[in-house]
């Protein structure tokens, strides 16, 4: 994967594949990837940052987040391109990913 700062179309076409099919968008805001995802409670929302967080690991690409009880608050940016990039996108399809489950 070509590890580069996407320009401002390419993180149109790539916010629109990453959307097509989700009832809760990711946004752009303060130039990284964001979203909001809220669970059940707190032992789900632990739940999908562990399984984000070993996955983030494994791609050595790591999120900025927080947590307030069965909400997670996810930006996600590429420290090394200063920006977004390809692997802020492939981290949230895989935290998309992880959904179903809860």
């Amino acid at each position: 994967m070509d590890l580069k700062k996407l320009s401002g179309s390419e993180l149109l076409i790539e916010l629109e594949k990453l959307n097509c099919d989700l009832a809760i968008p990711w946004k752009i805001e303060d130039e990284k990837l964001s979203k909001t995802f809220k669970f059940k409670n707190f032992m789900q929302a632990f739940a999908f940052m562990t399984q984000s967080a070993l996955y983030a690991e494994k791609k050595n690409h790591h999120p900025e987040w927080f947590n307030i009880y069965n909400k997670v608050v996810i930006q996600l940016t590429t420290h090394d391109v200063a920006g977004i990039s390809f692997k802020d996108f492939d981290l949230a399809k895989k935290m998309e990913s992880f959904i179903p489950h809860f």
